[in-house]
């Protein structure tokens, strides 16, 4: 076992992550895409702070949050434009955080399930894993249209740990954001909270965490009790 992570792996056995944020910044493409769907319709003052704090939640809250809008047949209208919009930009307009990629392959090689559980298009994830050669690497892809209930409800990623046989004792979850804590409370399982989104430390500390740290990196330096 290499000595990266082995405080972790020797506790853990398969890893989730969340990915807006967590592996990677498609920001630029998520704000990009709002933007066009918001001014369609006349929404010409949402600053594009605001729309980034919404990133991690699902698209209708997120028009919902934004617009005020509260008809469901108009917020479904508005995320169809939107999954329309990403379809052509997002993967153009989405990197991998410089950390991901070492860190994702050092936990396969010590024999690790690997998943991401997103409220993103699966495909469109693939389309980055698959931009930076490293889909492979990935046991399970989990997106918002392979589920009926979305985060912070479980079923995501209660259906990630069945494809690859994990137990909660032995799962741990990755997200940078509140929603993402109450995901992995909520299926049973241990949360590392990484400030690379708009969510502050301060925020994570109401939540059930074994660790708050500013980037994937640092999971290499987390030290847990045996």
């Amino acid at each position: 076992m290499n000595k990266e992570n082995s405080s972790l792996t020797s506790l853990y056995n398969a890893f989730f992550f969340d990915f807006d944020y967590t592996l990677a910044d498609s920001s630029k493409g998520i704000v990009a895409c709002f933007q066009i769907v918001l001014k369609r319709h006349n929404y010409v003052t949402i600053a594009d702070e605001d729309i980034k704090k919404t990133i991690g939640m699902t698209l209708e809250d997120s028009f919902a949050q934004l617009t005020g809008v509260a008809d469901s047949k108009l917020l479904k209208q508005y995320k169809d434009e939107y999954l329309a919009e990403a379809d052509e930009i997002m993967s153009d307009n989405t990197v991998l955080f410089d950390d991901t990629v070492p860190l994702i392959k050092n936990l396969k090689e010590q024999g690790a399930s690997v998943g991401i559980i997103s409220t993103k298009q699966s495909y469109i994830i693939r389309q980055t894993l698959l931009k930076y050669g490293i889909e492979q690497l990935f046991d399970t892809v989990i997106g918002m249209l392979d589920v009926v209930k979305h985060k912070p409800d479980p079923e995501g990623l209660l259906s990630g740990m069945k494809q690859v046989n994990a137990m909660p004792e032995k799962t741990l979850y990755v997200g940078d954001n509140t929603i993402d804590a109450q995901t992995a409370r909520s299926a049973g399982v241990d949360f590392i909270a990484v400030t690379t989104g708009m969510t502050l430390e301060d925020d994570f500390k109401a939540y059930p965490h074994i660790a708050i740290i500013p980037s994937l990196s640092f999971i290499n330096k987390i030290t847990l009790p045996e």
